[in-house]
Parts: C-alpha cells; sequence; structure tokens
C-alpha cells in the first residue's frame, strides 16, 4: 500500500508526540496521609483506630495510576525504603523528610497530605460530646437523626531536591445518601475491625462514608494532575563499582541509596589510565574503555544486580555508571 508523502509526515509527527509524551510523563511517590486530627473520631466510627491515612494514599494511588498524568512508583518499592530509612507515622506530613525519601526514589516530586475531617456533617450540640457526634460506625447510641458523610483532605507536592512545596491540592467531599450510621443510609456495617479497614473495598466504597471519601480523593486527584506542569524532571547520576561477576550476571555496589532502579540501563567500564599532574600528583583524569552495560532486574539499598551485555569481560572493580 501506499502513502503520500503528507501522509508519512503525519504519521512521523504523531509517533514522535506520543514518544514524547511518555517522556515527558513525570514520577510520583505518595506517601500515607496523617490523620492526627481526626485520629479520635476514626477510633469512635469503627471501634478500633483504623490507618484511614493509607487508605486514603491508596485510593489517591488508583485515580492518579488510571488517569495517567503521572507515573507512580509501586508500593511495594516505597514500603520497603520506608522500613529501610526507619519511617514513622510522623513523619508523614513532614516536607524534608519527604524530599529526602524522593530523592532516595529517584521521582520527581512526592506527594504528602493530611485528612482535616473524616465523619458526621452534624455538629450540633449535646451529640457524642464532640463536634462530629461520632459514635461506633457513626453514632453509637445517639441515633436521633439521620446525617451525611463528609470528608475533607488536602495533598502538598514537594520537591525532593529543595523540599520546596510546588502545588497544593485540596479535596471535599460529601455523601448524597443520609444515614443513622455512616455505614450506608440507615443501615449498619461493620467492617474495618482489627485495623483490617479497606478502603478500596466495594463494601467499604457503598457506605455512605466511603461515598464522601472517594468524593474527595477524586477531586484532590484531579487538582494534583492539573499541576503536573510545576513538576521539574529530575536527573539522578550514580556512580559505583562492580562488586560481583558470575556469567553475565553482576552486582555493583550502589543501590537505592543512591537512586538505582529496576529498568536502569547502567555503563561499565575500565580504568585504562590515570592521567596525574606532574607537579602535585594530582590526579586530572582518568582515562577509560567502555566495555558493555547491565540492565537492573534487582535493587536493594546498598547494591543492585543486572544482566550484562557487552564486547568486554567485565571483572570485579570495574567503573559502573548510570542515570534516569
Amino acid at each position: 500500500m501506499r502513502r503520500s508523502f503528507f501522509g508519512w509526515v503525519v504519521l512521523i509527527f504523531a509517533i514522535s508526540g506520543c514518544a514524547m509524551a511518555q517522556t515527558a510523563k513525570k514520577r510520583v511517590a505518595v506517601l500515607n496521609f496523617d490523620y492526627g486530627t481526626v485520629q479520635s473520631y476514626v477510633a469512635e466510627i469503627f471501634g478500633s483506630n483504623q490507618d484511614v491515612g493509607k487508605g486514603i494514599s491508596d485510593l489517591l494511588v488508583d485515580r492518579l495510576v488510571t488517569d495517567g498524568t503521572y507515573s507512580v512508583i509501586e508500593r511495594n518499592a516505597l514500603d520497603k525504603v520506608l522500613s529501610e530509612q526507619n519511617f514513622s507515622n510522623s513523619d508523614r506530613a513532614d516536607a524534608s523528610t519527604a524530599a529526602k525519601l524522593g530523592r532516595i526514589l529517584g521521582v520527581d516530586a512526592i506527594i504528602i497530605g493530611s485528612i482535616t475531617q473524616f465523619g458526621r456533617d452534624d455538629k450540633s450540640e449535646g451529640v457524642g460530646g464532640n463536634a462530629y457526634g461520632l459514635g461506633k460506625y457513626g453514632l453509637g447510641n445517639i441515633g436521633r437523626k439521620k446525617s451525611k458523610a463528609v470528608v475533607a483532605v488536602n495533598a502538598r507536592m514537594v520537591n525532593v531536591t529543595t523540599g520546596e512545596i510546588l502545588g497544593v491540592a485540596a479535596g471535599r467531599g460529601e455523601s448524597e445518601r443520609s444515614g443513622m450510621l455512616l455505614g450506608g443510609g440507615g443501615g449498619g456495617w461493620s467492617g474495618g475491625g482489627g485495623g483490617q479497614l479497606d478502603m478500596r473495598s466495594s463494601n467499604f466504597g457503598a457506605t455512605i462514608l466511603g461515598e464522601a471519601v472517594s468524593k474527595a480523593v477524586t477531586e484532590m486527584a484531579t487538582n494534583l494532575e492539573q499541576q503536573a506542569g510545576k513538576l521539574p524532571t529530575n536527573v539522578v547520576h550514580y556512580a559505583g563499582l562492580v562488586a560481583d561477576v558470575s556469567g553475565n550476571t553482576l552486582i555493583i555496589n550502589v543501590g537505592t541509596k543512591a537512586g538505582v532502579q529496576v529498568g536502569d540501563r547502567i555503563h561499565v567500564s575500565r580504568v585504562a589510565r590515570v592521567i596525574k599532574d606532574p607537579a602535585t600528583g594530582k590526579v586530572l583524569k582518568k582515562v577509560e574503555d567502555t566495555l558493555g552495560d547491565m540492565t537492573v532486574t534487582q535493587v536493594d539499598a546498598d547494591s543492585a544486580t543486572g544482566t550484562y551485555s557487552g564486547s568486554g569481560t567485565p571483572k570485579v572493580g570495574d567503573t559502573a555508571e548510570g542515570s534516569h
């Protein structure tokens, strides 16, 4: 089939446009939201403390992944780094700590946030002894009238290089239905006991509280997506040494702490000679011979494993450099 010159031009620009869109996608990580402001209300609603901050974070990740504006780091990779860095719940909303984690993860920005409202819209006096009138699953023994569920959240995008706040986003959701209990339009929902609350479950989503949560997170996600242009593109460079060679499998002495990620292509080379200042003995330059490349398949805090291919045979002590 023959194609006109104009048709080929259109096709080339379309392909180029797709490639540019893919490379322009910014990489982010989402930390669990802080919920200290509403923690006592959460415990009263569910009968025990539940990590609603993790629930909001999980829902936000789902929304961002579905939209596709950002490339979002996997939860397992994030949890591993959090564990290695002894990250505590009190650090959830701290921009400087978030920036440090973001540098380790190699992301363009890290998203932190807080839950500022979580419960009923009933703020009348003498209901349960607090502003929301919450009891177990919403009303406990009160039950004097039906109320709607209201949830409010806010998020901040943090520059991982400077700790600067690049953008803020808020979301507020109110259920369309009212109910005697937050678990439904008059019915009871007893999920979430024993620390097992899953906000992504259909059971929670069907409650009036789940309805409010969904609206709040969707509004916040939309606001974050609209601010993608504010994020800088951070290029991470790292260098290490080959620590082990087994056939075409290499292990190098740098890992996530240096910014290495699975899928990175690392250049392997060997120092051929060292140029020194004849007067002072100071090293001026190292001349290196390129051997080949290693594609990272596994990575932990201080090392990375990958598959090697190239014309030269690598050995322990060779230089390994990469960026992304």
